[in-house]
C-alpha cells in the first residue's frame, strides 16, 4: 500500500477507537459496561446489531463468496424480516420487561439453573469460536499487505480490539459501531463503482452482468426443494428463519445489542432498521464479489490469491513446477478471454445461437483454469501440509490492493478494519456479559459490590479476547469464513432457540423436560453434522422442533409442577 493508503487507515482507525474510548470514559458500574446504562437511541441500537453481524468476515469472504459461489448466499437472508417481526412482538418486550443483563437470565426465571446454566454453556462454546474466527478475517489483510506469517497478524488484531473492548465495555462498543457502519456503508459503494468503472471500455455493467450471468454466477433464487441444497429459497426462508431467530433473539452478542435500549420501541425500531437493511446490504456485498468475477473475465487473474501461500511456494523446492502450472494457466485464461468475448459479441447481436455456444466454450474455459489451479493447490499442499489451499476469502483483498487508487485502498482496507473489531467487541463483551451475570454472579460471588462486578467482566473480556485469538490461530483450516461461521451457529442455534420457545409458548412444560430435550436435541445435531444428514441451514429447524417435540412428550410422561412466570 501507498503511504497515503497508510495514512487513511492509521487516522480512521485511531479516530473511532479514541472516540469511543473517550464516551466510554465515565463508565462506573457493570450496568454500564455491559449496557451502555441502557440509555441508546434507536439508530444507534440499528446500527450496532448491523455491526455486530458485519464482520470483516462479512467484507472478504462475502464478495469471495460471490466469486466463487455466485448470488445464492444471499437466500439464506429471506427468512430475516419475519424474524425481525417476531423479535419486536416476543423477545423485545419481554426481556425489557425482566430488566435482565442476559436473555439467560430469563430461562432460570421460567425454567431451573440447570436449564440456564446449559443454554448459557452453548452460548459460549459457540460465540467464543465464532469470535475467534471475526479476529482471523482482518488478520488476512495485514498478513498479505506486509507479507509475514498470519500468527502475528492474529496477535497485533487480537491486542487491538481486547484494548478497548477491556476499558471501555458496551458504551465504547456502541459509539465505535456508529461511526463504523458510516464509513463502511461509503466504502461499498465506492468499491461497487469502481468494480464496475474498472471494466475495460468496450465491456459495460450490463455486458460483465450478462456474462456473470452466463457463467452460473447471478443464482439468487432457486426455487428447488432439496434438503442437501445448501442455499435455496426454502432453506433460506424456513431454515434461515430459525437461524436468524435464534441468532437475534437468543445470542448475547445481538440480545446485549438491543438490551441498551432507553425504551422497548427504541429496540423495536432498532431492530426493524436492521431487518430493513440488512438484507440489500448483503446482496451489495455478493454483487460486488460477482463483478470481481466478471472483471477478472476481461483482465489477467492470479492463480491463486494468497500471496503468502504463493511466495512460499515459490520459494521450495517445487518452485519450478509452481511456475510451470502458472503459466499454463495465464495460458489458459488468455484462451479464455478471448471466447470471453466472443460471448459479450453475441450478446450484443441477440444471437442466442451463439450465445449458447460461446457460453459452453466459456464454461469449458473456465474448467480448464480451475483445473490448473487445483493441481496448483495440490502442490502447495504437498509443499506444507498447513498451507491455506481455500483462497476465496483473499480475492476481494487482493482486487482492492492491486486495482483501486491510492486512498481508496486505504479507506476499503480500513472497512474491514473496522467491521472486525465491532464484531468482535461485541462478541467479547457478549462472552464477558454471560460469564460474569450468567456464572460468577449466580455461583462464585453473589453478593460482590457493583465495582467487583465491574472488574470481574473486565478480566472476563480479557481472558475470551485471549481464547478468541488461540481460536483465531487455527482459523485458516476451516475455509470460507462467513459460511463457516453459519455453519458453526446452525450447530447451537436450533437447540437455544427450542428452549426459548418453550419458554415463551409452551407454559406447561418445566425445566426438567426442556433440560433433557436439549442435552438429546444438541447431541443430535452434532450427529446430523458429522454425518452429513442434511444441508447445514436446515439443522436449525431441525433442533429447534426437535427440543420443542421431545420436551412436551416428556412433560406428557414425566410431568412437574411448575411456577409459570
Amino acid at each position: 500500500m501507498n503511504w497515503i493508503d497508510w495514512l487513511v487507515l492509521v487516522f480512521t482507525l485511531v479516530g473511532i477507537i479514541g472516540f469511543g474510548v473517550w464516551k466510554s470514559r465515565h463508565t462506573k458500574n457493570i450496568e454500564g459496561y455491559l449496557l451502555a446504562d441502557r440509555q441508546m437511541p434507536w439508530y444507534h441500537i440499528g446500527l450496532s446489531v448491523m455491526a455486530t453481524q458485519a464482520s470483516a468476515i462479512t467484507f472478504l469472504s462475502g464478495p469471495g463468496q460471490g466469486f466463487t459461489d455466485g448470488m445464492r448466499f444471499i437466500q439464506m437472508y429471506f427468512g430475516l424480516p419475519l424474524v425481525t417481526v417476531v423479535l419486536c412482538v416476543t423477545f423485545v418486550p419481554k426481556f425489557q420487561k425482566l430488566n435482565v443483563y442476559t436473555a439467560y437470565e430469563y430461562l432460570e426465571k421460567r425454567f431451573d439453573n440447570k436449564t440456564r446454566t446449559f443454554t448459557a454453556l452453548l452460548f459460549l462454546i459457540q460465540r467464543g469460536i465464532s469470535t475467534g474466527i471475526t479476529i482471523y478475517a482482518p488478520a488476512i489483510i495485514l498478513s498479505t499487505i506486509l507479507g509475514i506469517d498470519i500468527k502475528f497478524t492474529v496477535f497485533f488484531m487480537g491486542v487491538l480490539v481486547i484494548a478497548y473492548t477491556v476499558y471501555g465495555g458496551s458504551k465504547a462498543i456502541s459509539f465505535t459501531q456508529v461511526l463504523q457502519m458510516g464509513i463502511i456503508f461509503s466504502g461499498l459503494f465506492i468499491a461497487a463503482y469502481m468494480v464496475v468503472h474498472l471494466m475495460p471500455e468496450d465491456v459495460s455493467f450490463v455486458d460483465a452482468m450478462h456474462v456473470a450471468g452466463k457463467m452460473d454466477k447471478l443464482n439468487a433464487v432457486d426455487t428447488k426443494f432439496d434438503l442437501n441444497n445448501k442455499y435455496n429459497l426454502w432453506s433460506g426462508i424456513i431454515g434461515g428463519f430459525f437461524l436468524h431467530l435464534s441468532y437475534f433473539g437468543t445470542d448475547q452478542s445481538q440480545v446485549g445489542r438491543y438490551l441498551t435500549g432507553s425504551t422497548v420501541n427504541q429496540s423495536r425500531l432498532g431492530l426493524l432498521m436492521n431487518g430493513l437493511v440488512k438484507i440489500p446490504m448483503q446482496f451489495i456485498i455478493l454483487l460486488i464479489g460477482t463483478m470481481v468475477f466478471a472483471f477478472y473475465q476481461f483482465n489477467p487473474m492470479p492463480m491463486f490469491f494468497n500471496k503468502v501461500e504463493v511466495n512460499r511456494i515459490e520459494n521450495s523446492i517445487y518452485k519450478d513446477e509452481y511456475k510451470a502450472l502458472n503459466s499454463e494457466f495465464i495460458a489458459a485464461n488468455e484462451a479464455k478471454k478471448i471466447e470471453v468475448h466472443d460471448l459479450v459479441t453475441a450478446i450484443h447481436a441477440k444471437d442466442e445461437a451463439k450465445i449458447d455456444q460461446a457460453r459452453i466454450r466459456v464454461k469449458a474455459a473456465e474448467a480448464k483454469s480451475m483445473a490448473i489451479k487445483k493441481k496448483a493447490t495440490e502442490l502447495m499442499s504437498k509443499n506444507n501440509v498447513d498451507a491455506d489451499v481455500n483462497d476465496s476469502n483473499y480475492v476481494f483483498l487482493i482486487f482492492v490492493t492491486e486495482n483501486l487508487p491510492v486512498g481508496v485502498v486505504g479507506l476499503l482496507i480500513a472497512v474491514i478494519f473496522l467491521a472486525s473489531m465491532g464484531a468482535t467487541a461485541s462478541g467479547i463483551n457478549a462472552l464477558a456479559s454471560t460469564t460474569v451475570v450468567d456464572f460468577y454472579k449466580r455461583i462464585f460471588n453473589k453478593t460482590g459490590s457493583d465495582q467487583t462486578y465491574l472488574n470481574a467482566s473486565r478480566w472476563s473480556s480479557f481472558v475470551w479476547g485471549v481464547f478468541c485469538i488461540i481460536v483465531a490461530l487455527y482459523a485458516s483450516k476451516i475455509g470460507n469464513l462467513i459460511e463457516a461461521v453459519n455453519i458453526l451457529g446452525s450447530l447451537f442455534y436450533g437447540t437455544i432457540l427450542g428452549v426459548f420457545i418453550v419458554a415463551f409458548y409452551m407454559k406447561k412444560v418445566g425445566g426438567r423436560a426442556v433440560f433433557i430435550s436439549a442435552i438429546i436435541g444438541e447431541a443430535f445435531l452434532i450427529f446430523a453434522w458429522v454425518t452429513e444428514l442434511t444441508a447445514f441451514l436446515w439443522l436449525n429447524v431441525m433442533g429447534c422442533l426437535l427440543v420443542l417435540i421431545l420436551a412436551y412428550c416428556i412433560e406428557k410422561i414425566w410431568p412437574e409442577k411448575i411456577a409459570v412466570n
